[in-house]
């Protein structure tokens, strides 16, 4: 009759219907490989290089449409050179600016306060879904310790933002939240970036810094008074005796 075949034509529709629904779900899902984060730390001493590189799914394509920016917390034992970012800038090496004001980049560990970088990727010439950004840092003197000759500096990981010209549904899969930041490094324009979920390699980067000992206080302040005091009289001898005065 007529209602057994109205029924099959909803059950057939209604399975033709979710079976779509269910395709394209899994093929938004397949898309949506995860964004894989590597913050590691270059050269030895106390002048560093933080390079932080950022790699895509195969998946993704034009990529050349989106922006990839970097916030970057500087903890309290590591400081950034704005004058070094500055002359970076000009030679073109690197796209990262301070955000934080009133930084002192004399002040020791024990006094200094979390800085934030901004810094805009760039696109990895060997690698078509990939980004990297560069960062030089440098260490702060810290506190002697009692017995540890080294301490330690967590550098965390960053917040991915990211900005496209166009719509990605995938972007849909990774963002957490939004928020506005100028679009480009010399840009007035203030854009929406969304801020990425991602996998990191690494939990977070440790350095180790080396430290002065409390127990040779005594030795050090001895040893530099002694000095001073030598250069002093040195510079006055040889003031004196080759120097010229006249009345």
């Amino acid at each position: 009759g007529i209602e057994p075949a109205i029924s099959w034509f909803l059950v057939g529709f209604c399975l033709f219907y979710f079976k779509k629904n269910l395709l394209v779900l899994l093929g938004i899902r397949a898309t949506c490989s995860e964004i894989i984060l590597k913050q590691e730390v270059l050269k030895d001493g106390f002048h560093r290089d933080l390079l932080i590189r950022v790699k895509f799914g195969e998946g993704i394509e034009d990529l050349q449409t989106c922006r990839v920016l970097i916030r970057q917390y500087i903890p309290t034992g590591l400081f950034v050179d704005p004058y070094e970012l500055a002359s970076l800038r000009e030679k073109n090496i690197t796209e990262a600016v301070m955000v934080s004001e009133n930084f002192n980049i004399e002040a020791p560990d024990y006094l200094s306060k979390e800085s934030e970088v901004l810094i805009y990727a760039r696109q990895d010439p060997q690698c078509t879904d990939c980004f990297q950004a560069f960062l030089p840092v440098h260490y702060r003197y810290h506190r002697p310790h009692c017995n540890d000759e080294e301490t330690f500096i967590v550098v965390n990981n960053p917040d991915l933002l990211m900005y496209c010209d166009q719509e990605f549904p995938v972007l849909k899969c990774w963002t957490q939240s939004e928020m506005t930041a100028p679009c480009a490094l010399n840009s007035q324009d203030i854009c929406q970036w969304n801020n990425m979920k991602y996998k990191s390699v690494y939990k977070n980067v440790t350095l180790l810094v080396p430290v002065g000992l409390t127990i040779h206080t005594s030795l050090v302040c001895s040893v530099t008074l002694l000095v001073t005091v030598l250069c002093s009289a040195l510079i006055l001898v040889a003031v004196f005796t080759y120097g010229h005065f006249s009345l």
